[in-house]
């Protein structure tokens, strides 16, 4: 059971409200915090590829002795491997280093304009949820315009927009374009 509530995604599933990140977490030391940070009654890991260390939670997620419908674990494609065919494989590259069959929450990590792969990424997200191998999807440092597009292409809206948010930083705008599209 987790210590914090739990948010309803726009596609019915559930994510706990307090996660612990592994950003900066070398990956020799992410086992051993990510660990800890269960025992502590964490469920929420966050990681990404280019963090280099979802092996570390892996090798946490084994360790614990937790189930896997016991923990909720999110991790974002890198810039470098957006593309249909690209994400499919760095995908399959993640699940085996997290050492998991089913993804909780999938990301694009940022937008990338200006190599405009992003579409055909989302797709192939679309595709990975379809097959049962991720719960839910979304990306992470999206504009609006960014979205509106993955939308209006698609027809298929992020569950999250992940960003940063703080009292010096609030993005206004943006948290309520989020809003709107749920």
């Amino acid at each position: 059971m987790t210590f914090s509530p739990e948010l309803t995604f726009n596609d019915g599933n559930t994510i706990p409200q307090l996660g612990y990140g592994v950003w900066q977490v070398e990956d020799d030391v992410a086992e051993k915090v990510v660990v800890q940070a269960f025992e502590a009654g964490f469920r929420h890991i966050d990681t990404a590829k280019i963090y280099g260390n979802e092996a570390g939670v892996g090798r946490a997620i084994e360790r614990s002795g937790l189930k896997p419908e016991e923990i909720f674990i999110t991790t974002k494609l890198w810039n470098a491997d957006q593309g249909y065919e690209s994400t499919l494989k760095a995908f399959e590259e993640s699940m085996e280093r997290l050492g998991l069959e089913t993804l909780d929450l999938y990301l694009i990590h940022w937008m990338q304009p200006k190599q405009d792969k992003y579409v055909d990424t989302w797709k192939a997200l679309i595709e990975l949820q379809k097959q049962g191998r991720v719960k839910t999807i979304g990306v992470s440092n999206f504009t609006k315009e960014g979205l509106q597009r993955l939308i209006d292409e698609t027809g298929v809206v992020p569950a999250i927009n992940q960003v940063e948010l703080h009292p010096f930083f609030s993005q206004a705008d943006l948290r309520e374009f989020n809003a709107s599209k749920g």
